[in-house]
């Protein structure tokens, strides 16, 4: 019994849970490196030894964030060779090059930094110590660099050819795909999103200690160098957000148009919809509150313009893939979903850059306001949720935005899944894949919970020259 299950929709299921739980760790671990390392910084800038003990404490919950992250990336990677052995027979010659070169150099970087800097407190100058840290933080980029290569060529295929005898993509130009224009759109707006991510769970962090005022100095200046970070970064999610937008009007129009709830072609000049009731089925909006013109200044940055609609770009996909893949292929993407994430990111950037201001305003040096105003500490502290959903809905909006190809114009999500796997064990692994995760999500958030609750007391105890051991006893205990 199938109980109405299919190998595809259970394959894209998988799929999906290991990409999003992995993505919660991802931008935390890139966000955080680069955090510690702006706190070590100032250490060895000002030699004041609290930014060392801030570097050390945050330092744990990062090591925290990478070790998950990495057992999640390796399940992720098996789900590949498992359920989509199709896909890997078709790109793997593309697919394997950045891949390799990420496990081989960006990893290979973090990995030993990272321990140089963990054991390294008591063995090396500031100075040097402080250079592992930002060694580490470059490779957790350099890595995010070349994952995204990855999929940027599933978004845009370049540098390649298709072999006649074997059907499979092959690599004709490895330039051009690391010089895939969707590469340098979404590597920033990833990037940037990953140090929005770190700041604001430095932040919300420290607002829980600073709620039960515990540590103030300490926190305080945790949630000034991450709110700091999560200004810039938010300025800069929401530039690069920008011109990814403007590049997939042209190069995924059919991402765009659901993205706004467009079924019809907008007309000039464009509204945009703030909330719309869509209806799928009949591929129709059946009403939408609309603001004039802003669809126009979001897609061409003026007052005019005319946006195509999905009816209109599932029309032109007909006539450009039905030689290929058929007249029965359904070009329509998943619009509800694409629609709402859109809006969740979209509110998210504006509530980070806001919350961010008001957060410095409160916390600026000779006032003690942020400490009289609970409620925004509440909602500082809630807020260390909130870059999860964005990122989130951000990946929603990625790949499911690329439906019904695993590569763009070149295979189709249902030719990739693998031949020979079976509704059994596919349920199976999703099963074992879920409990696991929430395992390891239920750890992470236990350690984190008990880091914070313990606080950097054992730090700020220490003589200045004992040795520091980021496992040491009392590093996620109580005692």
């Amino acid at each position: 019994m199938n109980f109405g299950l299919s190998i595809l929709s259970l394959a894209r299921f998988q799929f999906a849970m290991t990409t999003v739980f992995h993505f919660f760790f991802v931008p935390l671990s890139i966000g955080l490196a680069l955090i510690v390392a702006i706190m070590e910084t100032i250490y060895v800038v000002k030699k004041d030894q609290l930014y060392k003990h801030m570097a050390q404490f945050w330092g744990r919950i990062f090591l925290l964030s990478f070790a998950v992250g990495v057992v999640t990336g390796i399940i992720q990677e098996f789900q590949f060779g498992m359920n989509w052995s199709d896909y890997s027979r078709f790109m793997g010659d593309i697919f394997g090059a950045p891949l390799a070169i990420e496990a081989l150099v960006a990893f290979f970087m973090e990995s030993t930094f990272i321990g140089l800097w963990m054991f390294g407190w008591d063995r090396f100058s500031a100075g040097i110590h402080c250079a592992f840290i930002w060694l580490t933080s470059i490779g957790t980029m350099i890595s995010a660099m070349w994952i995204l290569a990855a999929n940027s060529f599933m978004q845009n295929p370049v540098g390649f050819m298709i072999n006649a005898k074997t059907g499979r993509a092959q690599m004709t130009s490895f330039g051009a795909v690391v010089k895939n224009p969707q590469l340098w759109y979404e590597l920033p707006h990833v990037l940037f999103g990953a140090f929005v991510t770190g700041a604001f769970v430095v932040a919300g962090m420290s607002a829980f200690a600073l709620l039960k005022k515990r540590n103030i100095d300490f926190f305080r200046k945790s949630v000034k160098v991450s709110l700091i970070v999560g200004l810039v970064a938010t300025i800069g999610v929401v530039g690069m957000g920008d011109l990814q937008t403007r590049y997939i009007i042209k190069e995924q129009p059919m991402k765009f148009a659901a993205t706004e709830g467009l079924y019809e072609d907008s007309g000039s000049p464009a509204a945009w919809s703030i909330i719309e009731s869509q209806n799928t089925k009949k591929h129709k909006s059946n009403w939408s509150i609309d603001v004039p013109y802003v669809l126009d200044i979001l897609s061409y940055h003026k007052l005019s313009g005319n946006v195509k609609g999905q009816n209109t770009l599932n029309k032109e996909l007909h006539a450009k893939y039905d030689k290929k893949f058929g007249k029965d292929m359904n070009y329509y993407v998943p619009a509800k979903t694409l629609f709402w994430s859109f809006r969740v990111m979209a509110i998210s950037g504006g509530l980070f850059a806001l919350i961010a201001i008001i957060g410095l305003f409160f916390n600026r040096a000779g006032t003690d306001l942020i400490m009289r105003q609970r409620w925004f500490l509440w909602v500082l502290a809630i807020c260390t949720f909130l870059p999860f959903a964005a990122n989130t809905a951000g990946w929603f909006i990625t790949e499911l935005g690329r439906y019904p190809w695993v590569v763009y114009g070149l295979l189709t999500i249902a030719d990739a899944v693998s031949p020979n796997v079976s509704v059994a064990s596919l349920l199976t692994s999703n099963i074992v894949y879920f409990c696991l995760f929430s395992g390891l999500g239920i750890v992470m958030i236990v350690l984190s919970r008990r880091a914070l609750r313990q606080g950097p007391d054992d730090l700020l105890k220490a003589a200045d020259d004992a040795p520091y051991d980021p496992y040491g006893k009392g590093a996620f205990s109580h005692e």
